[in-house]
């Protein structure tokens, strides 16, 4: 969430932001409202400090009656600072974040930048088979019996498919930990404070399903649970940054999809992910070589898979309300004929630790909030599309690349 004085000294940075990013906000009532909120707390600093006052001096007839007075525009006044605050923040939490300069302006994937390939997109000398149909071949998913037990996007993986999703799983969750990030298993359950501090509410309110405990829903990336992991805690400078990977199931409603990749594994409502997140102090320098970092680990990982990839710089229009700068990782998906994002790789400065107050105190004994970082590792079953689909071999059957197979105790899939 942005501060209300920066919104106020930034109104013109703000509204063009929130153009670029495709969001109506309402800055002039947000500024009405402040107004009217600090008219409102100047008026009861003043009457408390009369209050404080009168109550020194000698009893008299007089005092009791303004004392009476008081205590009811106090109330007064109180009750409508209140209900002011509860207005003024549901129109902040609505207001975007601020993108760095180098993200480039644009409505939608169009404007998206391509930065980087590595490989090339994979070329048969045969008629190449989706991951359905080598599902099915092979015996790895059933798609059917999925949507007769689970519903929409339901599925289900077997036999080397379902060691497969596991071993690719728990690979990227050792390859982390070997690079210093802190082991967490996170819960896919999280309360409302969590979401809206990781600003998927308001936003994304939709995509998120609900439990039927009153403040308990299902989150669609471990993001949500571990960024929120520090709410409310002022950590210590030299414990930055807090490099963590978090593997948690993941719910998605998938709204407004329909009728969008409603084949096969790319777009289910539930999967598995390993996530990396980061809290940092809030330098901008650092923030910036630590996306790359997380970034290099996505790439790092892709590579070991085998798997042909490129790396997008989104534009303001993709890059989503608290983002300051994301790439998307996209790899070569065959049976699409075009790339297919698998991670999305985000600095948000502080628009989520101010939500949550993540703040780290420095060495003057000052306090700052932190920024946060996040980027995917590796989300299955969207993985096996490309794992798949790019290691098919003429005779039927599928290479395992060589990262994998010490997991799975197999180099080949076949019938």
């Amino acid at each position: 969430m942005l501060f209300i004085d920066f919104i106020r000294a930034n109104k013109e940075k703000v509204t063009t932001a929130a153009k670029n990013k495709n969001r109506v906000i309402e800055l002039d009532k947000i500024i009405v409202l402040d107004d009217k909120r600090r008219e409102l707390i100047a008026q009861i600093q003043t009457l408390r400090e009369e209050r404080n006052k009168i109550s020194k001096e000698k009893f008299t007839e007089q005092i009791r009656e303004r004392g009476r007075e008081i205590k009811i525009q106090l109330k007064t006044s109180e009750e409508l600072l209140g209900k002011t605050e509860v207005e003024l923040n549901k129109l902040l939490s609505y207001v975007p974040n601020i993108p760095l300069d180098e993200v480039p302006i644009g409505k939608d994937e169009k404007s998206n930048q391509q930065i980087k390939t590595w490989g090339n997109p994979t070329k048969f000398n045969f008629t190449p088979l989706s991951h359905i149909e080598l599902g099915n071949k092979l015996n790895l998913i059933d798609l059917d019996r999925g949507t007769k037990t689970s519903g929409f996007r339901g599925y289900f993986l077997k036999n080397q498919a379902a060691q497969l999703h596991l071993a690719v799983l728990f690979y990227t969750f050792n390859k982390l930990i070997q690079k210093g990030y802190t082991p967490l298993v996170a819960p896919a359950i999280a309360k409302g404070f969590a979401f809206f501090g990781s600003a998927h509410f308001p936003w994304g309110e939709p995509e998120v399903y609900k439990l039927n405990d009153e403040d308990a829903f299902l989150s669609g990336t471990a993001e949500v649970a571990v960024t929120a992991l520090y709410a409310n805690e002022i950590l210590n400078e030299k414990e930055l940054p807090k490099k963590m990977v978090a593997f948690s199931p993941c719910f998605r409603r998938e709204v407004g999809s329909y009728g969008k990749d409603t084949q096969g594994l790319y777009r289910v409502h539930e999967f598995m992910k390993v996530e990396q997140v980061i809290i940092t102090n809030n330098i901008l320098e650092q923030a910036i070589s630590l996306h790359e970092e997380l970034q290099n680990n996505t790439e790092e990982i892709l590579r070991e898979l085998e798997l042909p990839y490129r790396i997008m710089l989104m534009c303001t229009g993709e890059t989503g309300e608290p983002q300051i700068k994301k790439y998307d990782t996209e790899v070569w998906m065959p049976s699409r004929e075009s790339y297919g994002e698998v991670a999305s790789n985000s600095i948000l400065g502080d628009f989520q630790t101010r939500r949550l107050k993540i703040k780290y105190r420095k060495k003057d004994g000052s306090t700052e909030y932190c920024y946060s970082l996040n980027n995917t590792a590796i989300a299955s079953p969207r993985i096996l599309i490309p794992l798949l689909e790019n290691h098919q071999q003429k005779d039927g059957s599928i290479h395992i690349p060589k990262a994998l197979q010490p997991l799975v105790g197999f180099t080949t899939i076949s019938r």
